[in-house]
């Protein structure tokens, strides 16, 4: 299994506090990135799509600034090599732009693929947040 890593940053025009609720947050996150987002009794949070779920731990946190989720196996939770996603809020202080960085750490898709994925759900999230 061959992961690939995919890096792709999105202007969006809205403040770090409102954009950080939407990468950090159960209900944020079921809003535009997944069908449900749930959270278990271990903070495990569960994402489904499709009607699959897909486990990840929560594993860096730094407010309004940076996001991550480590993907795991449940039935192997000791796993190595697991996929990840990583937002990272970062502003253009010359501009006072603020962008959205996306790392993406998988092996279900080619780039091309994930660059449509992330350019549709990014899309959708500046639809709700209006930015």
């Amino acid at each position: 299994m061959v992961n690939s890593k995919f890096v792709a940053d999105y202007q969006i025009n809205a403040s770090k506090k409102i954009v950080f609720h939407y990468l950090s947050t159960a209900s944020g996150l079921e809003e535009w990135f997944a069908d449900e987002v749930r959270i278990d009794e271990d903070k495990n949070y569960i994402f489904n799509f499709d009607n699959e779920d897909h486990y990840a731990r929560l594993v860096a946190l730094r407010s309004n600034a940076h996001v991550k989720f480590d993907f795991f196996d449940p039935k192997n939770p000791d796993s190595t090599d697991h996929s990840y996603i990583e937002f990272k809020l970062e502003e253009n202080e010359l501009t006072q732009s603020l962008f959205l960085k996306v790392v993406d750490y998988s092996n279900d898709y080619q780039e091309d693929e994930l660059a449509a994925i992330w350019d549709g759900m990014i899309g959708k999230l500046k639809e709700i947040i209006g930015g």
